[in-house]
């Protein structure tokens, strides 16, 4: 039963993140364009490494799971 609840709550969750992504895309917000997020185009390669992106998300992820272990206290 436990395991059920979990996965409907880690799907709400997606669905959330989904929701924001896409709002966010369409406000222009440069997410995965950021400054230090490093970009090397060659004559046949393109590598991406997005660091600024991935600090960001580690972030606000953090704060949102610290938040709900507060909150299930």
């Amino acid at each position: 039963m436990e395991v059920g609840k979990l996965l409907i709550f880690i799907g709400g969750m997606l669905v959330v993140v989904g929701i924001v992504v896409m709002l966010l895309g369409r406000m222009h917000f440069p997410l995965g364009r950021l400054p230090g997020d490093f970009l090397y185009r060659g004559k046949n390669t393109t590598v991406y490494f997005p660091l600024a992106t991935s600090l960001l998300v580690s972030v606000v992820l953090s704060v949102v799971l610290w938040l709900v272990s507060r909150w299930r206290r």
